[in-house]
C-alpha cells in the first residue's frame, strides 16, 4: 500500500523555499547598491534613480550601462583575488561585506 503524501508538510516546505529565495533577492539586490557607494542616496533619492532608469527605453544607452556594471564588478573582483603567491584555497570573505549565499553574481 502506498504512503499518503503530506501536503501540509509540502506546503510548508515549499514556503519556505520561497521565503529563502526571496530573502536571498532581496540581498542580491542590495549588494550593488552597497558597492556602488549608492547606499549613501536617501531612499528617495534611489528610488527616483532607479525609477528613470526603468523608464528610459534606449537600447543603447542601457548597453552602455550594462557594459559600465559589468566593467565596475569585474574590475572589483580582480581586487578582491587572492594574489598567486598566497593561498589560495579558498575563496577569502571581504571585510565588511555578506557573501551571497548562491556564490553567483547580483543576476535573478
Amino acid at each position: 500500500m502506498r504512503k499518503p503524501r503530506d501536503f501540509d508538510a509540502e506546503l510548508k516546505s515549499l514556503k519556505d523555499k520561497a521565503r529563502d529565495l526571496k530573502a536571498r533577492k532581496v540581498q542580491q539586490l542590495g549588494e550593488p547598491v552597497i558597492s556602488t557607494g549608492a547606499d549613501a542616496l536617501n531612499a528617495d533619492e534611489l528610488a527616483g534613480a532607479l525609477i528613470m532608469l526603468v523608464e528610459i527605453k534606449d537600447a543603447g544607452k542601457r548597453e552602455v550601462w550594462a557594459k559600465r556594471g559589468a566593467a565596475f564588478f569585474q574590475s572589483r573582483s580582480r581586487r578582491s583575488a587572492p594574489s598567486p603567491d598566497r593561498d589560495g584555497g579558498g575563496a577569502q570573505p571581504q571585510q565588511g561585506r555578506v557573501q551571497p549565499a548562491s556564490g553567483g553574481a547580483g543576476t535573478t
